[in-house]
This record gives C-alpha cells, structure tokens and sequence, in this order.
C-alpha cells in the first residue's frame, strides 16, 4: 500500500536542543546556520537530507522553529477543484499510469463546455480556483489551452485558472510554432492566472532519462518557469521523490529552485507561490514494476525531504505544502511539525495519482481540512491561489474574521510573504 499506517517515528519539539551535543559536526554546523538565517551551500544541505534516526528529529525540529519563525501558526488551504480535461497522452512516463492512448477504452476528451460547467459548479460550491490539466493528444490544436481558458472566463469571469504544466506548455509552443513568451502571453491574456510547477520531478537530466526520456528537459523547465516568471505569471514549485533518485538530487533540484527564485521571482509580480513534495505512487507503475524504482519513500524520507524544503528554502519561497492525498493523514500532521505550513487544496477530484496506487483520499470538504489543522494545534486558514487570506478560523469552530471566498478583492491580508 502507498500510504503509510502505524507509524513507529514520532518527532518532538525541542529535539534539536536535546541532541545537539551529539550530532556530527557537519550537520551541527549546517542546523546552526540554518537558524542563524543563513542559506545553505550544497554540502550543508545534503549533511541535513543524510540525517537519519535521532539526527532526522533534529532536523525537523530546526525546519519547525523555521516554520514557524518565518509563517507562524497558521496553516492554510485552498477551495479548488481538480479538472483534468483529457486522459490521452503519447509521452508514456513510466511514473504514471494516467495517460491513455486514443484507442483505449478509458481515453476520454472533455468537451470545452464540460470544462466550463465543471468550473461553473466548482464555484456554486465555493471554489477560488480550479487546477487545469491534462494528457498530451496527439494532433492536438496548439490553440486549444487558449480555448480552454476562454471557455471558463466566459462562464465564471471571477474564477482564478491554474493551469498547463510547462510540459504543456511547450507542448503548444511546438503545436503551434509560437515563440515561448508569445505563446505564454496569449495563455496570460486569456485568462491563465498562475501556471503549476508540475513536470519537474527532479530536474537532473540524468534522473529525467531513466524516468521518462519523452519528456521535457531540464533547461526547458527552466525556461518555461522563468518566462512565466518574467511575464509576472506566477508558479508553484515541484519535487517528485522516493523513485530513483537520491538525497544528493534533493538538494541539487531544491537549490536550483532557490536560484530561480532568486534570479527571477522576488523581482517580479509572483515568482514560485510555494513548494510542494510530491511522494512516488508505485505500485501500478511500469517505473516500479520493471524494477528501476524503489516502493516509494520510506516514512523517514518524507519527513526528510519536507524539513529540507523548509531549511533550503525558507528565505526564498516561505510556503511549503503538503500533498495530503500522498501522504496520507497521519505522515501529513508529521510534515506539519517538520517545517509545512499549507495543505493544498479541496481538489474535489483526483485523477493522476490514483490512477498509480493507493491515496488517502480524491476530495476534502472545507471543514475536513480545517478539522485537520485544528488536531495539529495550528490555525486554519482559508487562502487563495496567491496566498491571500479569505477567511481566518480559531482554533476552535467559530470563524473569525470571515471574508466570503468569492469576495477575493476586499479585506485580503497577505500570509507572511
């Protein structure tokens, strides 16, 4: 089974204070700096990704103090929904098992007017956002993304539109024979408003090669996220873990991540929103079952790789998020304590990673996730896509300050950027 049950580790606060005297000097040196507010080189980051049984609690305690020293208490979520507009894919990743061939039985193509009513509903529902995206059909009209976006604005005008890995992205860069920029600025005027950081796996053209050697490059990546970055369209950040990498490709992707975010994101309007690890589920995929992955990480690994998202990148993209539906309840209260602070989004479906073995769940109300903060001892907090506060709650299940979620540009606080 994917997720993780009956978990033997149990972090606890303090445990870095407790432990110090007895971790190795590397990783002291590296936890140390780190809490002084300085950025991690290469070296320092993989002591932290290596730390291993009491040194890992160490570890996250430091990424805890972090967390909440740079974003407090609060731990946020977003209304969204999750439509993934066509199951029919040529690349064949061999991480994933949602891609269909046109001919399969189960290949689907949503019709742009199901796109728009499954945003239309997703907001009578309360949504902010709906996530848009997709296989890659073969012959497909370059313009169509566009088409997408035009069909949901028409429809629900106030909706935010995340959408298009840059994977498809420049999927229709070569559809049509646009120019990068030219083609992510008429997504932009169409209506895109941020564009998922999906695609990136570990960006190690190495890694890339043995995963999925149809897909796109690391400098594409780069390329895409950068220009969106430039052209003020904001993106999220992404690692998939626990397949055949290693903690050295950890800390490589994260500090790349780091640089970017530097170069480009916090000199203009966006930049990364926010980070999220993403867990490899194996157990459908061609990936595992050739033998070339490992079952995916180890409940240690997760806990690692969260707390050094938030050691490496906390002066750069404060927001850290878990994937609940990967993780599973009881991992995700751990990633909370080891540096996270945001759990993603009600998503309403969930298609990709449940097509690749077992997830928690494909859908949280509102009041699950909020119940779930709640049991964390941290606040709740109902954000949009940008990290704007919509509505505050106490601990306990009395709102406060509440702002209805449709109201996006009145009373908004921005979450400790």
């Amino acid at each position: 089974m994917a997720i993780k049950r009956n978990i033997a580790l149990a972090l606890r606060p303090g445990a870095y204070d407790e432990l110090a005297p007895a971790l190795s000097a590397p990783l002291r040196a590296a936890l140390d700096a780190a809490l002084d507010g300085r950025d991690l080189n290469e070296a320092e980051g993989l002591a932290v990704a290596e730390a291993r049984g009491d040194a890992l609690l160490a570890v996250a305690d430091v990424a805890d103090r972090l967390r909440r020293r740079t974003v407090g208490d609060e731990v946020s979520y977003v209304v969204n929904r999750n439509i993934n507009f066509t199951n029919i894919c040529f690349v064949g990743c061999t991480f994933c098992c949602f891609g269909k061939s046109q001919r399969a039985p189960d290949a689907y193509w949503h019709s742009l007017e199901t796109v728009a009513d499954r945003a239309e509903q997703a907001w009578s529902l309360g949504a902010t956002e709906v996530c848009v995206q997709g296989g890659l059909p073969p012959e497909m009209d370059g313009t169509y993304y566009a088409q997408i976006l035009r069909a949901i604005k028409a429809r629900v005008p106030k909706i935010h539109i995340h959408a298009f890995s840059p994977m498809e992205v420049v999927y229709g860069v070569e559809r049509t024979g646009m120019q990068l920029r030219d083609y992510l600025t008429m997504l932009r005027d169409a209506g895109l408003g941020s564009l998922p950081g999906t695609a990136a796996e570990i960006l190690d053209d190495r890694v890339r090669g043995v995963i999925s050697r149809a897909k796109l490059t690391r400098a594409q990546w780069i390329e895409v996220i950068s220009t969106a970055h430039e052209l003020g369209i904001p993106t999220t950040s992404t690692m998939m873990y626990g397949h055949v990498e290693q903690p050295i490709d950890w800390v490589r992707h994260l500090l790349l991540l780091r640089a970017i975010q530097k170069q480009h994101g916090q000199k203009q309007n966006g930049g990364f929103t926010e980070f999220v690890p993403l867990g490899f589920i194996h157990e459908k995929t061609a990936l595992y079952r050739t033998g070339l992955a490992r079952p995916g990480a180890t409940v240690e690994e997760d806990i690692a790789v969260h707390a050094l998202s938030r050691i490496l990148l906390n002066n750069s993209i404060p927001n850290l998020q878990i994937s609940w539906p990967k993780l599973g309840w009881q991992i995700s209260r751990m990633c909370l304590d080891a540096g996270a602070n945001d759990c993603g989004g009600t998503l309403m479906e969930e298609n990709i990673s449940s097509a690749a073995g077992e997830i928690e769940a494909s859908a949280a109300t509102p009041e699950q996730l909020q119940n779930f903060i709640r049991s964390t001892g941290r606040i709740p907090v109902e954000r949009s896509t940008s990290y704007r506060v919509l509505r505050r709650f106490a601990a306990a299940a009395i709102p406060q300050q509440v702002v209805t979620p449709h109201q996006a540009e009145t009373t908004q606080q921005e979450v400790h950027v």
